[in-house]
């Protein structure tokens, strides 16, 4: 799809970095409406264990949303969830009280702004797999592994990749493609298998 990306930079989003993170301009499209669409479940959820003082889940929420802010070209929003997150490993409930509502509301702004993105008919690129094909994949390729087929896991990472993951679980994808072509089946197992608990 050729779509005109250009106006998101007034919006302090930066597509070039986004594309790159995302692999293609369909991805990167897809990308920003699944941040759009995410918004409101992931506001409460912020906003549900800041008020329960539940630091752990918290820290969890606030630092997918980091990631999710990144992978879009985001990076100022990127770095104030940061914060939030590494304020909330270090259990500095100061730094957390004083940002928490300023950053979420940098995010509903951002988001607004987003809607004529998150309203168009929703876009999938042409290699992007639903939840329940990536499932699928992951227990063909844990199968091709134990087998010790490098061809069939080699292929079935690929189609794996295709499954829109945040950048940490992308890196993941990465890390057992090498594996595997390095014949580490057990360690690229492992690895899968760590994949897998991030498909919802």
């Amino acid at each position: 799809m050729d779509y005109d990306f250009s106006w998101l930079g007034g919006l302090g989003i930066d597509p070039e970095t986004g594309i790159s993170y995302t692999g293609g301009k369909d991805r990167y499209l897809s990308a920003l409406q699944r941040f759009y669409q995410g918004y409101e479940k992931n506001c409460a959820k912020v906003e549900d264990f800041y008020a329960k003082k539940d630091i752990e889940n918290y820290m969890i929420t606030v630092h997918a949303l980091k990631s999710n802010a990144k992978m879009i070209g985001a990076a100022d929003l990127s770095a104030g969830f940061e914060r939030l997150e590494s304020a909330a490993r270090d259990g500095d409930t100061d730094v957390i009280e004083a940002e928490n509502a300023s950053i979420l509301e940098r995010y509903g702004a951002l988001v607004k702004e987003l809607t004529p993105i998150g309203e168009m008919e929703k876009v999938t690129a042409a290699d992007e797999i639903s939840a329940e094909e990536a499932r699928e994949t992951v227990q063909s390729l844990l199968a091709a592994l134990d087998d010790f087929d490098d061809e069939a896991s080699l292929a079935l990472i690929k189609k794996l990749s295709g499954y829109p993951f945040r950048l940490t679980q992308k890196e993941l994808c990465q890390k057992a493609e090498t594996l595997i072509r390095d014949f580490m089946y057990d360690e690229a197992a492992a690895v899968i298998q760590e994949l897998s608990g991030a498909i919802e």
